[in-house]
């Protein structure tokens, strides 16, 4: 079988993981989604290249030869499937007529030889099931792994002036050596509020775990699987950034992150409980009463340790922390757009050139409040200011085809003075349609062809037309073809026929002299 073709930024985190973080190829196995004999594979395949070393020397970080070199080999390998144990106990228990020698013959014949023996069989199942309901205690190292996970309950903010109440979450964090916790409140458990609460836990911490281990949540991971789940792009872009594995909890599991499960009980006990009956006025204000609570409750003395959390942290795990990057983390949202046929990626209503020749591939962004960058694969394909303008195009034109481009040089200035050489009155409609667009852009088209019109009809008719649109205010494009296809503007103006008002009797009408 063929060693799985992985992505290049998977091969980069391969690379860091193992060179940089000092991680086992079954810790990087279950951190990037893949197989740890696809990690051995790749790893042996760059120290046959002399690439054991992280950040990579500077001439050999280019995606062609990363690309040529280490994605492009195969290797065989002979692998069989394991079974499903689970379903297999469960059929043996609900059909008293079943054997494992026809459960190993039905499985044989649904993979096909070569299989494993029924001597093999046999020995695994009885392995397997010796294990069943068997609790490992775990032993943690210092600044090896965090748990974070959320609290069930909520707690209330109350608008001031209007009195709304609205909910807030609470994040916790838990060192596994010490038990040193960190929680906070954030208004949800969307995206941007997880991954920045992960930022200002490393920020309290002062330093960065080998290891994270969070819960299967959708902000954490959008596929979630027993083995091998796969991580939010943002949140792996943010592993990344600071150098730390992420390595989910399996569904269903709790024992995977009893650290967080004890953590959370002791927050909802000894942090929650206490502020029920508090009215808070803002998240800053519920923030700074969570951050005095727990700092007594990472100073009580633990009675299974006879220390605090806080005397374990420094005994323990800080030391052991990796540091945190010189910069300050960003927080750099990560999704998937395609191209449109205009050569342009929409991103929250707004859009994005990129050059015309990735017209409807797919695209990775990276959008952070300043900055917009596009990507494919690992090559940086177009970047732009970030723009909130809803509905506005921010276009670069060397991103255009050349024909596109010599379109885009009709400035507005070129337009007006285009205009100004038929006539005022087409200067007059020409302002009219750069000033009533919100975006000057949008009315180019239409001043073009507009322009354009005195090549068909003459100047004199285009302008006589053009006076007559502004004194009727019908000023579209649409209504000036209209007036030189029927030669009205070579018609008189209507004029408008006015009777004196007559007075009005009736019986109903009392008159101004009523009210006095």
């Amino acid at each position: 079988m063929s060693t799985r073709p992985i992505s290049m930024s998977k091969l980069h985190a391969i690379l860091r993981l193992k060179y940089s973080a000092k991680l086992s190829h079954r810790e990087i196995a279950r951190s990037l989604n893949i197989s740890p004999g696809t990690v051995a594979n790749y790893v042996k395949k760059a120290n046959e290249l002399g690439l054991n070393q992280w950040p990579l020397p500077e001439d050999k970080q280019h995606g062609t030869f990363l690309n040529t070199k280490i994605r492009d080999f195969s290797t065989r390998q002979k692998r069989y499937p394991t079974p499903d144990w689970l379903t297999i106990n469960k059929d043996l228990k609900q059909h008293k007529h079943l054997t494992l020698q026809l459960v190993f013959d039905e499985l044989r014949e649904e993979v096909g030889e070569p299989y494993y023996s029924y001597s093999h069989f046999c020995r695994a199942y009885r392995e397997w099931l010796g294990k069943q309901r068997l609790s490992m205690r775990q032993h943690h190292k210092g600044g090896e792994k965090l748990f974070v996970d959320y609290c069930g309950p909520t707690l209330t903010i109350t608008c001031p002036t209007t009195q709304e109440t609205r909910t807030a979450q609470v994040f916790v964090a838990v060192l596994g050596a010490s038990n040193y916790t960190y929680a906070e409140a954030t208004y949800s458990q969307q995206l941007e509020d997880w991954v920045m609460s992960h930022a200002r836990c490393f920020a309290f911490l002062g330093g960065v775990p080998e290891l994270v281990i969070p819960d299967n949540l959708k902000s954490a991971v959008s596929k979630p699987c027993r083995y091998e789940p796969d991580l939010n792009p943002t949140y792996h872009q943010l592993a990344e950034y600071y150098n730390v594995a992420v390595i989910p909890a399996r569904p269903y599991k709790p024992k995977d992150k009893s650290k967080a499960e004890v953590g959370v009980q002791i927050v909802e006990r000894w942090i929650m409980a206490r502020l029920r009956n508090q009215t808070f006025y803002s998240l800053a204000h519920l923030n700074q009463e969570i951050a005095k609570l727990l700092d007594v409750m990472n100073n009580k003395v633990m009675k299974q340790y006879q220390q605090s959390r806080k005397q374990l942290f420094d005994m323990v795990d800080k030391s052991a922390l990796k540091p945190l990057p010189e910069k300050p983390y960003h927080y750099t949202q990560i999704k998937t757009v395609r191209v449109h046929i205009d050569y342009h990626v929409e991103i929250e209503k707004h859009y994005y050139s990129v050059p015309y020749q990735w017209v409807k591939k797919q695209l990775r962004a990276h959008i952070t409040n300043q900055l917009v960058q596009l990507y494919h694969d690992d090559t940086l394909i177009a970047q732009h200011p970030r723009s909130h303008r809803l509905g506005g195009h921010t276009t670069q034109p060397h991103h255009m085809p050349l024909a596109h481009q010599k379109q885009h040089e009709q400035s507005p200035i070129n337009l007006r003075s285009w205009a100004l050489s038929i006539g005022k009155y087409t200067h007059q409609v020409v302002e009219l349609q750069l000033s009533g667009r919100r975006h000057p852009e949008h009315a180019y088209r239409v001043c073009l062809g507009l322009l354009s019109l005195a090549k068909t009809y003459s100047k004199e008719r285009l302008e006589q037309a053009c006076y007559r649109a502004i004194v009727m205010n019908t000023t579209t494009l649409k209504s000036i073809k209209q007036m030189l296809k029927k030669g009205l503007d070579q018609q008189p103006l209507p004029t408008q026929q006015t009777e004196p008002e007559k007075p009005i009797t009736h019986s109903n009408i009392r008159g101004t002299q009523y009210y006095h």
